[in-house]
């Protein structure tokens, strides 16, 4: 009985959680960005300033869940984060993954789907904040370069979508092509959830059956130059490295498991 009344305050939480994520993102679109618009006219100011709002609202969010007892999670080597211009790469297992991330970091910068231009949740966050999209072609490694170089935390999610729970991981080589050609060393991150939750193709009102519980681990850097050495193209240190990520996404991974 008593299971069964905290599976129903939990699901009543997640609704509460994603309305208010949902009326959070339109309300910033609609009065808070434009107001920052017009007192803030430099865009690089403005572009920070409306990521530290960001920032600041996931950080509520990501208490609102805890205190509601919709999660749980534990973070380990967060101090890591606190240094400037960072490759953040993380594995993806849930829809809400890059919030917690994102909570974490002071200058979040971040490559998104383009998808999310269109939904009125989440245009006006990405649009005021600058975020790179996944689909600006040759230009979006160049992008991603000059964003750390810039000093920003810049999160990409190699996979490029959530992870299929029971499945190998599948990385794409956008995020290691970003570290070869930068010289970028990578800062990975290392997400577990149990239960699992919120993952792909799940909605968000299927539950699991005891709240879950999310491991954060922010993992000492891996030197691309070390990992590429020898390669006698990008081409081929993008691929060695994202075959080296993979594997080492899902020994980490299967450490917690």
């Amino acid at each position: 009985m008593l299971d069964r009344l905290s599976w129903c305050w939990r699901l009543w939480a997640t609704a509460v959680c994603f309305t208010c994520f949902g009326v959070g993102g339109f309300l910033l679109w609609v009065l808070v960005f434009p107001m920052l618009s017009l007192l803030v006219r430099e865009p690089a100011q403005r572009s920070q300033a409306s990521r530290w709002l960001i920032h600041q609202a996931f950080r509520l969010f990501v208490a609102m869940m805890r205190g509601l007892g919709v999660l749980s999670y534990e973070v380990h080597g967060l101090d890591r984060l606190s240094r400037p211009g960072l490759l953040i790469l993380a594995n993806h297992p849930s829809l809400i993954d890059v919030v917690f991330l994102i909570s974490f970091t002071h200058r979040a910068d971040c490559v998104v789907k383009a998808a999310l231009l269109s939904n009125p949740f989440t245009r006006g966050p990405v649009l005021a904040a600058g975020f790179i999209c996944n689909n600006g072609g040759p230009s979006m490694v160049e992008d991603c370069i000059a964003s750390v170089r810039r000093g920003s935390h810049l999160i990409i999610f190699p996979e490029g979508t959530r992870s299929v729970p029971g499945e190998p991981l599948r990385l794409q080589r956008g995020a290691a092509n970003v570290a070869v050609r930068g010289d970028i060393p990578v800062t990975p991150v290392v997400i577990t959830c149990e239960p699992a939750t919120l993952t792909k193709g799940t909605p968000w009102w299927q539950i699991p059956d005891r709240r879950p519980h999310f491991k954060i681990e922010v993992q000492g850097d891996l030197l691309t130059r070390d990992l590429v050495s020898g390669c006698a193209s990008d081409a081929l240190a993008a691929r060695r490295l994202t075959d080296y990520l993979s594997n080492y996404f899902t020994a980490e991974i299967c450490r917690d498991c």
